[in-house]
């Protein structure tokens, strides 16, 4: 139950660090049905390669909880956060489209991100 509300707290942290950047079309995956080695995926967007840099960073930051790693600080169009139980995934709105992980995990349940207050997530 502890681990549960751990997990369920540092997905809103997340969200809420992505919306202090203004990240874009904020969503949850439920992975947890899947045999990968993760729990949830955060995804969003952001306008150019400083903007996803932006967003990177804050989350890198701010959350309470350290990156196990990192990748794609290169060329900032697709940067990965790697939390264990949660991957934060923050593309450039194009190459967001072209890789459509929402779409290859299309049977995941998905969690909005509505303006003001993180969709509840049943864990």
């Amino acid at each position: 139950m502890r681990e549960k509300l751990k997990q369920e707290r540092t997905l809103r942290e997340v969200v809420a660090l992505i919306a202090e950047k203004k990240g874009e079309e904020t969503v949850i995956l439920d992975m947890r049905e899947f045999s990968i080695p993760t729990d949830f995926f955060v995804i969003t967007s952001g306008d150019n390669p400083k903007h996803v840099k932006a967003i990177a960073e804050n989350i890198l930051e701010k959350l309470s909880v350290p990156v196990l790693r990192s990748e794609g600080w290169e060329s900032k169009n697709w940067i990965v956060l790697d939390y264990g139980d949660l991957i934060v995934h923050i593309f450039q709105r194009e190459l967001r489209k072209f890789y459509d992980l929402e779409g290859l995990w299309g049977d995941a349940p998905v969690y909005l991100e509505p303006e003001a207050e993180p969709a509840p997530v049943k864990i």
